[in-house]
């Protein structure tokens, strides 16, 4: 039971009740729940026997409406009340403070719960905003580290353009010898196998420092074809 109600208060109190209304038994519960703002609920088992006992003392009577019994105060309930008025004040004052204490402990408790609730959401954003970080910054590094890859990559494909231009420069030099020498002084030869090997050498490494389209290709081969026949026509 509610601390407010002492020793025989609830019976004091459960006689205002009927006198502002007649009530059945749930009723009177769902009254006092109001009253206390839900902190005290009453059990059927600590109202009905109550009622019960203040009907035998003549404090009340009861009428059945609907299959519930609806309890009224008695002339001598009513002469009670009126012999316990200071005492029904008291406790009257008594339950505006405890409701009012309830009602502060109420406010607190939710204004505790939203700083709570507060708290948790800026802790939620928070972790969010440095796990979006977090994978901004291992996208930085996947990326640091594919740039790598590719770096490494070119590095190597540049490398293996070198090595396979100076072995076409020397199998160059030995084909053109082989092919073509004998028509010239050789001195001359080795110089014009020279000079064709280092043009196309410039134009291999030009074309892996760029983009080779379809359009540039045709564009290249008109120009090696032209170049072809003026080469033909100097050495006649």
């Amino acid at each position: 039971m509610s601390p407010v109600f002492g020793h025989g208060r609830l019976r004091l109190y459960l006689l205002k009740l009927l006198q502002e209304s007649p009530r059945h038994g749930y009723e009177v519960i769902r009254l006092l729940q109001d009253r206390f703002l839900g902190v005290y609920s009453p059990s059927p088992g600590t109202i009905y026997p109550r009622l019960a006992r203040l009907e035998e003392e003549g404090l009340v009577t009861h009428e059945v409406v609907n299959g519930k019994k609806v309890f009224t105060l008695t002339d001598q309930g009513h002469d009670e009340l009126n012999a316990r008025g200071d005492e029904l004040a008291d406790l009257e004052q008594e339950i505006s403070e405890s409701v009012r204490d309830i009602a502060r402990e109420v406010k607190e408790d939710v204004r505790d719960t939203v700083k709570s609730l507060r708290d948790e959401l800026t802790q939620m954003a928070r972790d969010v905003r440095q796990g979006a970080k977090q994978e901004q910054r291992q996208a930085r590094h996947e990326q640091r580290e594919a740039w790598r890859e590719q770096k490494a990559e070119w590095h190597r494909q540049k490398h293996e353009w070198q090595r396979q231009t100076q072995e076409w420069k020397h199998d160059w030099r030995r084909l053109w010898a082989e092919s073509f020498g004998g028509h010239g002084s050789p001195a001359s030869d080795a110089q014009l196998g020279q000079m064709l090997a280092e043009f196309v050498q410039e134009i291999r490494e030009d074309a892996a420092a760029r983009q080779v389209t379809e359009e540039t290709l045709a564009t290249a081969q008109d120009a090696l074809y032209d170049a072809a026949r003026r080469i033909r026509d100097a050495l006649r």
